[in-house]
Parts: C-alpha cells; sequence; structure tokens
C-alpha cells in the first residue's frame, strides 16, 4: 500500500521591478511566521512583521524604492507584489477554508477583518486614524498597501477599525487582525481535499 502523496508545498516568489520600486517577496503560507523584512520604513517593517507572526507565515520582503521622495509607491508596491505572491503560493485554492475573519484588540483600539479568496477583488476599508503619521509612516497608505494587496490576491477584503484612539494601536490592531483572517482563510479544511470551495468550480 502505498502512502498517501505529501501536500504540494505552498510557496512562491514574486519580483517586481519599476522605475519607482525594485521589490522581492517571498511567502510559504505552511511556515512558523518567521519575517526578514527590509523596505525602508521602519513602521511598514513592523506591521508586515505582524502578517507574519499572526498569520504563521514566512515572510521575506526587500523593498528599494523612492523613499526621498515618500513612502507611497513603496508600500504600494510591497502591497502588489505580496498579493501576487499570496495568490500564486494558493494555485487553484483546492481544499482551502476560503473564508476568513477576526477580531483584534490593541489595548482601546478594536479592529476586524474579513477576507473571502472569491477571486473577485474588493478593498471596503474604514479607519478614523487619530494621527496622519506613525513613526513617517503616512496612515493613508495602509489603505494603499491593502488595496494593492486585495487587487493582485483576487481577494475580498473588509476592513473596520471599530474603536481607538492611538493611532499606532489602530493600525497594529488592523494588521494583526488581517493576519488572524488571512491564517483561517488559508488554511486546509481537511474535510474539503481536493475541493474548490465554490458551487461555481473556480474562484
Amino acid at each position: 500500500m502505498t502512502a498517501p502523496a505529501a501536500p504540494a508545498p505552498r510557496v512562491a516568489e514574486v519580483r517586481r521591478d519599476t522605475q519607482e520600486t525594485q521589490v522581492r517577496v517571498r511567502v510559504d503560507h505552511d511556515g512558523h511566521g518567521r519575517a526578514q523584512l527590509a523596505t525602508g520604513i521602519g513602521f511598514f517593517d513592523h506591521m508586515l512583521d505582524q502578517i507574519a507572526r499572526h498569520g504563521m507565515i514566512d515572510l521575506e520582503v526587500e523593498a528599494d524604492g523612492d523613499l526621498h521622495i515618500d513612502g507611497h509607491h513603496t508600500v504600494e508596491d510591497v502591497g502588489i507584489t505580496l498579493g501576487q505572491a499570496l495568490a500564486q503560493a494558493l494555485g487553484d485554492k483546492k481544499g482551502i477554508v476560503r473564508y476568513g475573519h477576526a477580531y483584534v484588540p490593541l489595548d482601546e483600539a478594536l479592529s476586524r477583518v474579513v477576507i473571502d479568496f472569491s477571486g473577485r477583488p474588493g478593498l471596503f476599508m474604514r479607519a478614523d486614524f487619530s494621527a496622519a503619521t506613525i513613526g513617517g509612516f503616512d496612515t493613508q497608505l495602509a489603505h494603499e498597501f491593502f488595496q494593492g494587496l486585495a487587487n493582485h490576491a483576487r481577494a475580498t477584503v473588509h476592513i473596520d477599525n471599530l474603536h481607538g484612539q492611538n493611532a499606532h494601536h489602530q493600525c497594529e490592531s488592523i494588521f494583526k487582525a488581517f493576519a488572524r483572517a488571512l491564517r483561517m482563510a488559508m488554511a486546509p479544511d481537511p474535510r474539503a481535499q481536493g475541493m474548490i470551495p465554490s458551487t461555481k468550480g473556480s474562484l
């Protein structure tokens, strides 16, 4: 009797090179939360670390962007490239849970994120940050990051910061909630091995 085949590794590496940025992202969906991050934006690295740690994915991000202008292109292009890597590593999405959700508090801040790897990209985000910048990170760029990610992961993503007074807490609770929802949505469903989680038969 032959042993069952080992599941295929859910790993991808993507590079994106433009006149504004050079980005490399590698993901392992079945990792241990390890991160190697170098975007040139300290607070952004801290947020990406939350995705790795709480999403239990191994994540490598290298970005060389036009930070002499601002962080916009770097943050957006990391989101795009990470979205592409997430999608590639998921492949045809057979046997995954597909949906994920999480509520995460950080002191006075509370955020909710819901993800559907639907194949239909869309971001719906409500976050009224209490400050315009966090350690040099423009809080408007959180939206740009998740927009690029949702578009290129081909996922529907709902993000709501429900409470919060400290912008650092607000943003970190969002990234942690995203990580936990991502982990749930990408998890293998033992009752649906080899099945596409859709009545359409494709996602």
